[in-house]
């Protein structure tokens, strides 16, 4: 999540100093942004610089009050209108991890996906346990559930893809298909070039 346009979005309720932006930041998003507040401050530098943001003097405790300008109320009025994309730039560690791993000779695949399954279904019952704990009618949780929530289904399709790459491997195994490999013997076109030998 931007914290840039996270802020602006706060801003737009009222002027608030850098403590209170984390505060609320935090408080919003259900203790689930982990954020500094050497970010908070570095990145208020930047939205006052570009205009997005007006500093207030400080006050007798030191403290500088941020307001929100009209460019940007435009900016977090586009930012929470937009949808978040979705990129094959996004890098997803577990499918990275596995498509190394069926190219490795003597890479046990099978067991690491029984690895990661066990640890997804460990992951997806203490999600369901906290979820439990929620009270679906107290206004003061909506957001909290909003992210439990997200994390379940994140877990459910992370499971239902283990389960997609297991067929997969089964059925190419079937038909024969080996996708391990040994390193290529072409020789680099780029990279360190060989030292000269000395005589």
């Amino acid at each position: 999540m931007s914290i840039k346009h996270s802020l602006l979005a706060i801003l737009t309720l009222g002027d608030c100093h850098g403590y209170q932006l984390r505060t609320e930041l935090i408080s919003r998003t259900s203790d689930s942004y982990s954020i500094n507040i050497g970010q908070i401050y570095a990145t208020l530098e930047r939205l006052e610089r570009d205009g997005l943001v007006a500093a207030s003097d400080a006050n007798e405790d030191g403290q500088i009050r941020y307001s929100i300008t009209e460019s940007g109320r435009g900016e977090a009025a586009e930012w929470l209108t937009a949808p978040v994309e979705h990129s094959a730039a996004q890098r997803d560690e577990l499918a990275m991890k596995l498509a190394l791993a069926v190219t490795l000779p003597g890479v046990d695949v099978d067991a690491m996906l029984t690895s990661q399954r066990l640890a997804s279904l460990q992951a997806l019952q203490n999600l369901t346990t906290v979820k439990q704990q929620t009270d679906e009618r107290n206004p003061a949780e909506l957001a909290w559930i909003l992210v439990i929530d997200s994390q379940i289904f994140a877990v459910e399709a992370q499971l239902r893809w283990l389960d997609h790459v297991g067929g997969l491997l089964n059925r190419a195994a079937a038909r024969g298909l080996s996708t391990q490999t040994d390193i290529q013997p072409n020789p680099a076109k780029r990279g360190r070039p060989a030292k000269a030998s000395q005589k």
